[in-house]
């Protein structure tokens, strides 16, 4: 029977994928979390997939799977903006700093590939993101979380995240620019009504608002599906206006964010974490150990030179820019230690899951090769790797 092969085919691709998913975290554990979960994630990924072991491959099932993945991902990193830092003076600062590295990326890859608009356009999306999502669980095991090192390192995350997502939609679209601009415009307005008109609704009605919290710890987990039905309607929105879904899911988690944070904080942080419970359990390490599955190691290798330069221009172009911009001018993040500084530069250099993205997007679009773009890959993940682990290790104990 087709359909019995198929079955299988499929769950054996998800065994050997949630197999190594369970092990990643103890892995991560054993090293002291110096090798971040999402790190072992990717390694293992490359270990069972169709370039090493074979063990698993990307079928039409776990490629949808990936997909809600990454969807879950960037509603989580929705979730953790603060709205009020972005528009404070600090965050003004952090949008600046993010245009400057995005010129500087321009110019670097105009210059590398030899006035390549489109290629280098991807380069400075993909070296001046910020792993918003990434970040989290290494800020909060390092203690760095509530500092002032840890909410600029999230403002500079925030826009790190959002406007790359931003320009990937207007720069890397089937539409012209002006077009793209139209349909971001569009998105916007139906995002904020999809988001809005059924809290207005429920406001309206009290009865039924006091209903709805009620069950949300119950069976029916009320909550919690109308946040994945908001995260799946906007996710659906971006695909019929053929823009990138990580835009969709991040709009979801910022709008969900702003409605709970103004009406119920504290359920907001529980449906937060009920989000992180479902999306960190299954469905994102799947997007993550799929992104292993696509690389090559053998030619990724054989691209050495590629690999340490692409880190080496997201050090540049992003990690030493937010550093010298805490340096030499005021930004009203309130960091002065020379360290501190360093280490901002070095969390905001930090990207993975928009590296994965935009090279995605470029490779099927054919502006790029699937070998440069599995190299970028790897190469948000050495980010991963050693970014992290140096800021920690400059960081004083006593942060």
């Amino acid at each position: 029977m087709p359909d019995h092969h198929l079955l299988v085919e499929n769950l054996t691709s998800v065994w050997w994928i949630v197999l190594v998913a369970a092990l990643a975290p103890i892995l991560a554990l054993i090293s002291r979390r110096y090798v971040p979960d999402v790190v072992w994630l990717l390694a293992f990924g490359v270990v069972i997939g169709p370039n090493m072991l074979g063990l698993a491959e990307q079928t039409v099932a776990v490629e949808f799977l990936r997909e809600l993945g990454m969807g879950f991902l960037f509603l989580l990193a929705g979730f953790e903006v603060s709205t009020s830092d972005m528009r404070a003076r600090q965050g003004k600062h952090a949008a600046l700093t993010w245009m400057i590295c995005a010129a500087l990326g321009v110019g670097a890859g105009l210059l590398l590939t030899d006035g390549e608009f489109r290629v280098a356009i991807v380069l400075a999306i993909a070296s001046t993101s910020t792993a918003l999502g990434t970040l989290l669980p290494i800020l909060k095991d390092s203690g760095v979380m509530n500092t002032s090192l840890g909410r600029a390192t999230m403002t500079h995350g925030t826009y790190g995240e959002l406007l790359p997502i931003v320009a990937m939609s207007l720069l890397l679209s089937t539409f012209a620019t002006w077009q793209a601009s139209i349909v971001l415009i569009v998105f916007a307005v139906i995002a904020v009504l999809v988001v809005g008109l059924p809290i207005r609704f429920i406001r309206k009605v009290p009865l039924l608002g006091r209903a709805v919290v009620s069950a949300s710890n119950t069976t029916m987990q009320t909550t919690l599906r109308m946040t994945v039905f908001a995260l799946v309607t906007l996710m659906l929105l971006t695909a019929v206006f053929e823009l990138d879904i990580a835009l969709g899911a991040f709009s979801a988690g910022l709008l969900l964010n702003v409605v709970f944070k103004t009406f119920s904080p504290e359920h907001g942080e529980e449906i937060a974490h009920k989000v992180e419970v479902v999306g960190f359990s299954f469905l994102i390490p799947i997007f993550f150990v799929t992104s292993g599955m696509s690389i090559n190691l053998g030619q990724v290798l054989s691209e050495w030179q590629l690999l340490i330069g692409f880190v080496a221009l997201i050090a540049i172009v992003r990690g030493l820019v937010v550093f010298l911009r805490e340096r030499l001018t005021s930004t009203y993040s309130g960091i002065e230690s020379p360290r501190e500084q360093i280490a901002l530069g070095l969390y905001s250099a930090t990207g993975l899951p928009i590296i994965v993205a935009v090279t995605q997007i470029a490779a099927s679009s054919g502006i790029i090769d699937q070998v440069t773009a599995a190299t970028m890959v790897t190469g948000g993940a050495l980010t991963v790797l050693i970014f992290p682990l140096i800021a920690n290790l400059i960081l004083p104990k006593n942060h």
